[in-house]
């Protein structure tokens, strides 16, 4: 089954790169010592040194080999050299095109790449790029959303598009829980990524505000209020919070450009001002106007219950599954 074999990693569970630095060393180690895919958020912007350490740091922290997620629609590309030369297993890419040569090249320095999708199209561009695993991105989703369908149909169409090919498919939008797992298994995948689960951990950098919304609240909405002008045509799933629903029906032409600063953080070492309606999630460093900042989540959010250390996720998301699968199907 999908818990174990994919990508050489122990079972099929990969943490999501939670931007802007919520994925941080001591969450994607922990997820890599319970033996699943931990994935580092590298910097929306070049910061190759900056990278370096982060990595060593991760490293400092685990054996296990873990991964790196890179969004294209910023600079990447000597972000991108330094992962490449310090040889990380996996890159993650998303919202941007990537070349059979970058696949080829990251092939050469021992390092497999695995891109997020969001349509049928996206899957048919990665398979001819030559990449190791694909993410399938439902709008069920969490943060910034690629595209448009729901993973129950997505899914088993690109399981069809894949046929006998060995290139993995992992699920991801909205899955929380063990449940989701199998449902995610029966449709055709091989493993599952999650990103709101792991904001919810102890070792994630959200601040303390967010993680206990994330275990309160249970509607998400799916909208582009937030981060209009560093993000154009970047729509995201957030949660409904008071401010979210006081200020979600605003003009298209609004963005946060001229909205007042409400916070400060520190996000991968540059101190940065937050405006009212900026796409910034808050971190521990994060103060200010907390509740008035966006909170991304994914739909599943009112399955989370407590905050968790993140190998206790992985543990729980693996027994539940075989217990599931054990209980429920194995008379069928």
């Amino acid at each position: 089954m999908g818990w174990r074999g994919m990508l050489g990693f122990e079972y099929g569970i990969v943490q999501a790169p939670l931007g802007p630095d919520i994925s941080g060393p001591e969450l994607v180690a922990a997820v890599a010592n319970a033996g699943g895919l931990g994935l580092l958020r590298a910097p929306d912007w070049e910061a190759p040194d900056y990278l370096r350490d982060l990595i060593r740091k991760t490293r400092s922290l685990t054996e296990r080999p873990f991964g790196v997620g890179v969004v294209l629609a910023f600079p990447h590309n000597e972000n991108i050299k330094t992962i490449l030369s310090e040889k990380v297993a996996v890159l993650q890419v998303s919202w941007g095109e990537y070349s059979e040569e970058l696949v080829l090249e990251a092939h050469s320095a021992g390092v497999k790449v695995v891109p997020q999708v969001g349509s049928f199209d996206e899957a048919r561009k990665a398979i001819n790029a030559g990449v190791d695993a694909i993410i399938v991105q439902g709008r069920e989703a969490g943060g910034h959303v690629i595209g448009q369908d729901g993973l129950i149909s997505l899914l088993p169409m690109v399981v069809d598009l894949i046929g006998d090919r060995d290139i993995p498919i992992i699920a991801a939008g909205g899955i929380v829980d063990a449940r989701g797992y199998v449902a995610a298994l029966s449709l055709g995948a091989q493993g599952i990524c999650l990103g709101t689960r792991f904001v919810a951990s102890e070792e994630s950098y959200a601040h303390p505000e967010y993680k206990r919304k994330l275990v309160e609240m249970d509607k998400t909405e799916y909208t582009d209020v937030f981060g209009r002008a560093r993000w154009p045509g970047a729509p995201h799933r957030v949660l409904q919070t008071p401010f979210f629903s006081n200020w979600k029906n605003i003009p298209a032409h609004e963005n946060e450009v001229n909205q007042p600063i409400i916070g400060r953080s520190t996000i991968h070492g540059i101190e940065k001002k937050i405006h009212r309606l900026a796409g910034t999630v808050p971190n521990v460093t994060t103060t200010g106007d907390i509740d008035s900042m966006v909170m991304f989540a994914g739909e599943g959010v009112g399955l989370i219950r407590e905050i968790l250390p993140a190998g206790e996720v992985v543990k729980q998301l693996v027994e539940g599954a075989q217990l599931l699968v054990h209980t429920k199907f194995s008379g069928l």
